[in-house]
């Protein structure tokens, strides 16, 4: 059986070191202002290249550049500039919609991915974007069967890439989902002057409307239905499907969203990648990843348009649906390494012994874990409060930058 390549979303060092521990194949994040998350995450620069490659390559994994917004000519110098420093960098490719970044690309030997934003829905739409591209994400809008008829058409007719091999094909596996045809959304644009087409979308779909007949004044308020925000893709109830549809890439959605989120469901999604592999994919190890994912920030589930569902499955809120949250407690002050023991200063609530922690930093990532033994102020002892020093067993060096969160049950309105 292929091995599917799962590519995690890094909106920063957090995020990207938690991907890189919980066992993504690649990832993919934005630099400056020319990709479609650019307001909605601090974002990387053209510095933090290097790093970023440095990183990734001591664990073997791909690194994907976005460039895959609306491109105006006052924009083409930055992206050649982006672009050339990218390829000084070692990036492994860009992702690109706009044909100008597609060939500036192109002309200095990097490697092109052609981002949903294109909106491919057939084989010969495929066929032409061979000529430039290697990796293509499909139309989201696709279903499975529309999907595997595209894989195989690949297959038999032998359709290659630029570098000689076989175009693979990406398609979403799990978050976010736009009311638009492949996020072609101009709500924002018309309402706020921010394009979302330039990473800018102010998130209107999201909010609850009232509707009003103007011919009669009636007015309906759409209560527990959010009929323009979609619930969030997920997948990992017919992953078996996913791979045998042929596809060579699933990314996950989420550079906007915290560093806990991209070890979750980077986690899950690793596990039941091999376990699809291994052939120990079953319905009790799907509620239990399911039940994981439900702890971090989602809108509900449901499985897009890839099983031929009806339309209309959307969420129930304006915010998260996750069954826990963070608290913060303080930052990191010290690590020991020969005693493996971190030290904190509470800053805010209180650390009880038996609490589940999360540690975050953007060397850290985001590690999780349970407070099984702790010392308060240098005594041994269950609990510390605002302005105490705790010291904590663990594993992993820990840093002044490093944040410490209590995670608890969250209460999720029905």
């Amino acid at each position: 059986m292929q091995q599917i390549e799962l590519m995690a979303p890094a909106g920063n060092f957090e995020s990207l070191q938690a991907a890189l521990d919980n066992g993504a194949n690649s990832i993919y994040f934005g630099v400056d202002q020319l990709n479609m998350r650019a307001r909605a995450t601090v974002n990387f620069t053209i510095a933090n290249l290097p790093e970023i490659v440095t990183r990734c390559e001591e664990k073997n994994v791909r690194t994907y550049l976005t460039l895959n917004t609306i491109i105006y000519d006052h924009d083409l110098s930055v992206v050649k500039t982006v672009l050339k420093q990218a390829k000084e960098a070692n990036i492994t490719a860009v992702i690109a919609m706009d044909q100008a970044v597609i060939s500036a690309a192109r002309e200095i030997g990097m490697e092109v991915h052609i981002s949903t934003q294109l909106n491919i829905t057939n084989i010969e739409t495929v066929k032409f974007y061979a000529l430039f591209a290697d990796t293509m994400v499909l139309s989201r809008e696709l279903s499975l069967r529309q999907v595997k008829k595209i894989t195989e058409q690949i297959e038999k007719e032998q359709i290659k890439g630029p570098s000689g091999r076989l175009v693979e094909i990406e398609i979403f596996g799990h978050g976010a989902l736009c009311m638009a045809v492949s996020g072609k959304c101009y709500m924002s644009l018309h309402s706020h002057n921010s394009s979302a087409n330039r990473g800018a979308c102010k998130q209107n779909c999201r909010k609850k409307y009232t509707v009003i007949d103007q011919e009669t004044g009636f007015e309906m308020e759409l209560d527990n239905e959010y009929i323009m925000s979609p619930k969030d893709l997920c997948t990992i109830d017919f992953l078996d499907e996913i791979v045998n549809a042929g596809i060579k890439v699933l990314k996950i959605e989420g550079r906007g969203r915290a560093p806990e989120y991209v070890a979750k469901v980077i986690k899950c999604y690793r596990d039941a990648i091999d376990s699809v592999r291994n052939d120990t994919y079953s319905k009790e190890n799907v509620i239990s990843w399911m039940q994981e994912l439900e702890k971090v920030y989602n809108r509900g589930f449901w499985s897009g348009y890839y099983l031929g569902q009806k339309l209309g499955e959307w969420s129930t809120g304006s915010g998260s649906h996750a069954t826990q949250k963070k608290v913060y407690l303080g930052k990191g002050t010290h690590f020991y390494p020969k005693a493996k023991i971190g030290e904190f200063k509470i800053e805010a609530f209180d650390l009880t012994l038996g609490d589940t922690i999360l540690i975050t930093g953007p060397t850290t990532g985001a590690k999780e874990m349970e407070v099984t033994d702790m010392m308060v102020n240098n005594t041994k002892s269950g609990k510390g409060s605002k302005g105490d020093f705790v010291t904590i067993p663990i594993d992993f060096r820990i840093r002044p930058s490093d944040k410490l969160y209590k995670i608890v049950e969250n209460k999720v309105e029905a």
